[in-house]
């Protein structure tokens, strides 16, 4: 790196690191108008420890600006992080870049990280850079995290089935007849969004928990 380079990393850096995040946005903002080779490692830097949600989508845009040459291997690099802000930014910005080298980096430790953020964001980015013709392998490898977390963690998980088509369709299928009420219900909720994607999600999960609901009840007798 030139002295020159050095020089504007520094100033990048010193910039992300204002302790007002609307002059942080602006500099991520005005690294990503005007990239340079230098900023890269800056701003990956700053998207592990960036507390501000609007600034970090500012710097994955920053970087989705430069070459997928000059950013893809430094990603992965971060995969690897013991930080969980580290993984998930990365992840998240490698789904942006598109670029389908990274996927046999989404690992299933990444798949099933403990780290419900992290996971989320490994979900989605392995559903956008599958390679053709893997979509049922990794459909396989999501089902199992169905009735895992929350309403936001569901909705990601049923969103990357959907995002698979009907590659995930005999996962589900499955997955409907569950001995688990919880992961049946997800499962039933996951194939309304497959069948529709523009349903709302919530309706879909308490349509899906009242047929799992009729379906546990027992017989009336006359």
């Amino acid at each position: 790196m030139t002295q020159q380079e050095e020089g504007r990393a520094a100033r990048v850096r010193a910039a992300l690191e204002l302790p007002d995040a609307t002059a942080r946005l602006q500099a991520a903002m005005a690294a990503g108008t005007r990239p340079e080779p230098a900023d890269v490692e800056v701003l990956v830097e700053r998207s592990a420890v960036e507390p501000d949600f609007f600034v970090r989508d500012m710097l994955t845009w920053a970087l989705t600006r430069h070459p997928a040459e000059a950013t893809v291997d430094r990603l992965l690099v971060e995969l690897g992080s013991v930080f969980p802000q580290a993984r998930s930014q990365a992840l998240h910005t490698l789904s942006k870049i598109g670029d389908r080298r990274a996927y046999p980096a989404i690992t299933l430790d990444l798949l099933h990280d403990t780290e419900d953020e992290v996971a989320r964001t490994a979900w989605r980015a392995a559903a956008a850079l599958v390679p053709e013709g893997q979509e049922a392998a990794l459909a396989e490898v999501l089902i199992s995290q169905l009735g895992r977390g929350d309403r936001l963690v569901h909705r990601s998980l049923s969103r990357a089935l959907a995002a698979l088509g009907e590659a995930s369709a005999p996962v589900l299928e499955r997955a409907a007849a569950d001995p688990d009420p919880d992961v049946r219900a997800h499962a039933l909720a996951t194939q309304q969004l497959v069948r529709d994607p523009d349903v709302d999600f919530d309706d879909a999960v308490a349509e899906a928990q009242r047929v799992v609901a009729l379906r546990g009840a027992p017989l009336q007798d006359d």
